[in-house]
């Protein structure tokens, strides 16, 4: 099967559309936290011995800025800042329980306003796009094996 000479471009505007979908079931509930620091938190969340350094690398930052993202989540109580278990001159990022109540919620309403939109796709092409993706993300984990790089790059812009 050959591939249509616009497939890139039909993914880069399927993905635009989602971004419009998950911002607009981010913007319709009033969330007040900006998309900046919902994605910290997310980082943070998704790995727990995170440090401001390293949350500097992930964000492709320098530590000063990643820090004063830090600050401010502090301010309004969704961030932590703890003393590592293991070497107390280490301090980790924990999101407070206000923030997983977030993100949790945020996920949720994503995930309804994604699921509002396949509800309205035959049912057989929903099942065409889950294999797609699958495939998509299986050629992605293949790239990442073989190209080292490609993962840090890849975990800047998540």
């Amino acid at each position: 099967m050959e591939r249509p000479p616009n497939l890139a471009a039909a993914i880069d505007a399927a993905a635009e559309a989602l971004i419009g979908v998950l911002d607009s079931a981010t913007s319709r509930h009033h969330v007040t936290v900006p998309p900046t620091q919902l994605r910290v938190l997310a980082l943070i969340s998704a790995r727990p011995d995170t440090n401001v350094n390293r949350l500097a690398e992930l964000l492709d930052v320098v530590p000063s800025s990643a820090s004063r993202l830090c600050d401010r989540l502090e301010a309004t109580g969704l961030l932590r800042r703890v003393a590592d278990p293991r070497d107390r001159r280490e301090v980790r990022l924990v999101p407070t329980a206000a923030a997983q109540t977030l993100l949790r919620e945020l996920k949720e309403r994503r995930h309804q306003a994604v699921q509002a939109i396949l509800d309205r796709m035959p049912a057989r092409a929903q099942n065409d796009l889950l294999l797609s993706l699958l495939a998509f993300a299986q050629a992605v984990e293949a790239s990442a094996a073989t190209q080292p790089d490609t993962t840090a790059a890849a975990a800047r812009t998540a």
